[in-house]
């Protein structure tokens, strides 16, 4: 019976509902639902999708939103100053899984081009996977998370390069360097144009815009879609334009705006790529790829987060950041199996390769997203196995007999300046840690003591000495990272001063709660009124808790609702 694109569509989102239904019962990622329900509507199963070119269409759609999302958000000072370590852990995980998948295949009896072929496409992580976890989790501005955004991004540079290279090799022609050559003079052209696009045309035309919602989401989208598209027709993937389209906007003032309104949308189409994905399994081989799959796999999953962990442990990394770096690349890319079925189609490989690659692409994605969901419960694992043996042992020694601060800054731009003029009236000695490169370089140009970190890596607290602090203040909005912080500060010591940033009232009652000896909250208690309270009564315990009594007596009085909401 012919079935419309619509109707096709329709009943696929219904069976995978249901079957992500069953998942979450399970306690279950929903990415593997969507996967599952793909293989059960695709050729494998009930064969219910006709259309593919559509779902491929959708898929592309998904990638393309997902991209530009993060384009919008995504800093690139920090990925050019952690160039070194991208490019160090890049090439140490094309060393060792690509190497180890080329040496396996081998003995298993593949040819040398086969061997080659699918080794390299081992190499790539899934932009769409990692991406979407750190989005959901709010963690691709966390180190781990840049870490990770940069060697993705090295990723789809090298496999644009790598489909070209296998495309030219159509028919066993000699693979010459001028489509390589083309392809960099293209990216250079396209990069100066959202250059001088971003600086000049762009702020114009959004300023004309944004007076209107609904023309500044049409334009958002016309945008992204169309530098993508310019990218695709210079030989580039749309994943890089898309995320570069995005990456152009991230300065506008409305770039928060343009994000919120495409989320939505963005999250329809990147379920459809996990479907194709699940639908693109083929099982006409599936007898001869089942074994090279599970051993690949497990080279995958083993070789390449030891590759990330052991290469930024020696890098002067903690060993928090480069285990969850390591977990988030944990997978292959859905590059790996473009580059394959590419080579297939060309004849340089055999069909058997292209069922290979998949499977070792939904085995790895699988495997990775319980890894990433789960990265906090592994890491205490595996941390009680001495993970500091991939660390280096100089920088870790160094890290401990470091100057101890009595006052630590988390974070700077959101009211951070306010309290460095505080303590320096005061005269105490203090320290600012942020993530941010930027900051970090502006502090250091001002001579103010600066640490670059994530307050939610427990490795750096210790190495700022917090254990040795007499109040720790923290101007960050995250309400995790302020509770993580609150209570490992109280295993060390109860006196010790804790200031923390909440974004409602409900929030800041929680963080008293946990001990937290004073709670800024946005329009009603401010750092400058915090930084006269200082001024006047110094660091003292006792005038501390009577100050907070009075913040909560006022809390309670202006706010009674959210007392009894919370049982208070």
């Amino acid at each position: 019976m012919h079935h419309s694109a619509f109707s096709e569509l329709s009943l696929v989102i219904v069976i995978t509902a249901l079957v992500a239904l069953v998942m979450r019962r399970l306690k279950q990622p929903l990415i593997l639902a969507y996967i599952v329900g793909g293989f059960l509507v695709g050729p494998a199963v009930f064969n219910l999708i006709a259309a593919n070119e559509t779902f491929d269409t959708f898929s592309s759609i998904g990638i393309a939103l997902l991209l530009f999302i993060i384009g919008l958000g995504l800093n690139i000072g920090v990925i050019a100053k952690l160039g070194k370590a991208v490019f160090i852990a890049a090439g140490m995980v094309l060393l060792t899984v690509g190497g180890g998948g080329f040496i396996a295949l081998k003995i298993m009896g593949s040819g040398m081009l086969e061997a080659a072929i699918i080794g390299f496409a081992m190499f790539f992580s899934s932009t769409i996977i990692i991406v979407k976890f750190l989005s959901d989790k709010r963690e691709q501005n966390r180190l781990h998370g840049q870490l990770a955004i940069g060697v993705i991004l090295l990723d789809d540079i090298m496999a644009t390069i790598a489909l070209l290279l296998v495309a030219a090799g159509k028919g066993g022609e000699p693979i010459g360097l001028n489509t390589v050559g083309q392809l960099m003079f293209s990216g250079a052209l396209l990069a100066g144009g959202l250059i001088i696009a971003s600086s000049w045309i762009l702020p114009w035309l959004a300023r004309r815009l944004a007076d209107s919602q609904e023309m500044l989401f049409l334009f958002a989208i016309a945008w992204g879609f169309g530098v993508a598209s310019l990218f695709e027709m210079a030989g580039f993937s749309i994943e890089i334009g898309s995320l570069f389209a995005g990456v152009s906007l991230a300065t506008l003032p409305y770039a928060q705006e343009i994000e919120a309104r495409l989320k939505p949308l963005r999250d329809f189409f990147v379920v459809l790529f996990f479907i194709v994905l699940g639908a693109s399994l083929n099982i006409d081989h599936l007898s001869e790829a089942i074994i090279p799959a599970l051993i690949l796999s497990a080279i995958v999953l083993i070789f390449k987060p030891l590759s990330i962990i052991s290469t930024l442990g020696l890098l002067g990394f903690s060993k928090k950041v480069s285990f969850k770096a390591g977990v988030n690349l944990s997978q292959i890319s859905e590059f790996s199996i473009v580059l394959v079925v590419l080579a297939v189609s060309n004849q340089l490989v055999d069909e058997t390769a292209a069922t290979i690659i998949t499977l070792v692409a939904i085995i790895t994605i699988a495997v990775s997203s319980y890894l990433i969901q789960y990265d906090d419960q592994v890491f205490k694992r595996f941390d009680k196995l001495r993970l500091r043996i991939f660390q280096k042992e100089a920088k870790t020694k160094e890290a401990k007999h470091g100057p101890k601060y009595p006052v630590i800054i988390f974070g700077y731009h959101k009211g951070g300046h306010e309290f460095v003029k505080t303590f320096k009236k005061m005269r105490k000695r203090f320290v600012v840690v942020d993530y941010d490169p930027n900051v970090i370089e502006h502090l250091t140009r001002q001579h103010i003591p600066c640490q670059y970190g994530d307050a939610s890596d427990l490795e750096l607290l210790e190495e700022v000495g917090i254990d040795s602090a007499k109040i720790v203040v923290s101007t960050i909005a995250d309400f995790e990272t302020n509770q993580q912080l609150i209570r490992h500060v109280n295993l060390y010591d109860d006196d010790i001063l804790t200031v923390c940033n909440a974004n409602n009232y409900n929030e800041a009652l929680q963080l008293y709660e946990l001990g937290c000896s004073y709670v800024m909250i946005p329009h009603y208690s401010s750092g400058e009124r915090l930084g006269n309270f200082m001024m006047e009564n110094g660091l003292d315990k006792h005038r501390f808790d009577t100050y907070r009594s009075e913040h909560l007596h006022r809390l309670s009085t202006n706010h009674p609702v959210d007392l009894a909401d919370e049982g208070i």
